[in-house]
């Protein structure tokens, strides 16, 4: 029951994904003009891939330790944060309400980070690279606004 609860938690997380994964780039963002520091268009899958696991491992510690509350509800809107992203960002082609987004979602996995950690710091820590990458997105997120 351990290892299938593991799998839900997965499955949740790359549902997530699949969502935002409908908005492909394509020749709009093609287009658009990015700072000299943008990452190769090959390199967000693997990140992404690498992060979505370590995602529902780490809410899946907390959801073992502590089932359902106020951490797991912050889980849950950092989640419709990331994969509202995507439409906004690649669907409705909003860089400026892309970027709002993104920038409370940097602030949803911090206040998740803080809330898992007293329940599990192991998954508190699983989330670090997650935030880092997403501070890393939004720097990227606003230069493509202020460029376009």
């Amino acid at each position: 029951m351990k290892w299938l609860s593991l799998a839900v938690f997965l499955l949740l997380v790359f549902g997530a994904a699949a969502l935002g994964a409908l908005f492909k780039p394509g020749e709009w963002h093609a287009a658009l003009i990015k700072p000299s520091w943008n990452p190769p268009n090959w390199l967000f899958g693997p990140v992404w891939t690498v992060l979505y696991i370590m995602i529902g491992v780490s809410g899946w510690l907390v959801w073992q330790r502590a089932g359902l509350g106020a951490a797991m509800g912050l889980y849950a809107v950092q989640l419709l944060l990331n994969a509202a992203w995507s439409w906004l960002f690649f669907g409705r082609h909003a860089i400026g309400l892309a970027l709002v987004d993104i920038v409370v979602l940097l602030a949803a996995i911090v206040a998740t980070i803080a809330a898992f950690w007293p329940i599990s710091s192991v998954a508190a820590g699983l989330l670090v690279p997650y935030a880092l990458w997403v501070a890393f997105a939004t720097a990227l997120n606003a230069s493509i606004w202020r460029l376009n």
